[in-house]
């Protein structure tokens, strides 16, 4: 009597290769997509922690700082070289937003100063 053939395909015995034009698997591996290796996320998280900061403390220079290394970042990402697009992306808004408010605190500034006419006696 003999057995149907097993549907999933018969496992090779340890240490020995499939016969030639069949994809070899290791015992206890399954087929799969092999996952990429893990790639650089230190200049996206570097500008968004500096972007984040410069907004909280209300300071223009790391917010031009963070500008910069998240348009660095995220043009590494979209290249391949580099993981994090969407944490460079988040650096650059609120990088953005961080050197708006600056500017709108400077004209306000100004604006006081010409109301007031700059009497600083």
């Amino acid at each position: 009597m003999t057995y149907p053939q097993d549907p999933y395909g018969q496992q090779q015995p340890y240490g020995q290769q499939p016969p030639y034009g069949q994809p070899y698997q290791q015992p206890g591996y399954g087929y799969g997509p092999a996952m990429p290796p893990p790639q650089e996320q230190g200049l996206a998280i570097a500008a968004l922690v500096v972007s984040i900061a410069s907004l909280v403390a209300c300071s223009g220079l790391p917010s031009i700082a963070g500008v910069i290394m998240g348009h660095i970042a995220h043009s590494k990402a979209k290249r391949g070289e580099a993981g994090g697009q969407g944490m460079a992306l988040a650096a650059i808004i609120i990088g953005y937003i961080g050197v708006a408010v600056i500017v709108l605190i400077l004209i306000g500034v100004i604006f006081v100063g010409i109301l007031t006419d700059w009497d600083f006696d």
